[in-house]
């Protein structure tokens, strides 16, 4: 037997006008508002990176210290990068995503909405 979840009551006309609110309207805004620009930015900082390893060869290979040169540093960045979008994203949903979700659907369970 399937689980039941907390939305089991409610009908489609009370999610479609969740998603017409304005309260969801603001939450897809916030959301967008840092997501959009997070992926383009994180994708023009690969796509230079693939650039820089295929057409500046010189460039990526010169040597910084040791055996270590300029193209491990940026790739080695890339996963530094990876991991500071997913922290930022982390924080900003905790702070004003998921409030803003949470009121949402205390809302929608609540039959306010």
């Amino acid at each position: 037997m399937p689980e039941q979840t907390q939305t089991d009551g409610l009908s489609p006309d009370s999610f479609e006008r969740a998603q017409r609110s304005p309260e969801f309207l603001d939450l897809k805004k916030t959301f967008r508002n840092f997501a959009f620009p997070m992926t383009a930015a994180f994708l023009v900082w690969y796509l230079l990176y693939v650039l820089l390893s295929t057409y500046a060869v010189d460039l990526m290979s010169t040597p910084v210290f040791g055996y270590v040169n300029l193209g491990l540093l940026i790739s080695l960045g890339q996963f530094v990068t990876t991991f500071l979008i997913t922290w930022l994203y982390v924080r900003h949903a905790n702070r004003s995503i998921d409030p803003k979700a949470a009121a949402i659907r205390a809302e929608l369970e609540g039959g306010e909405l």
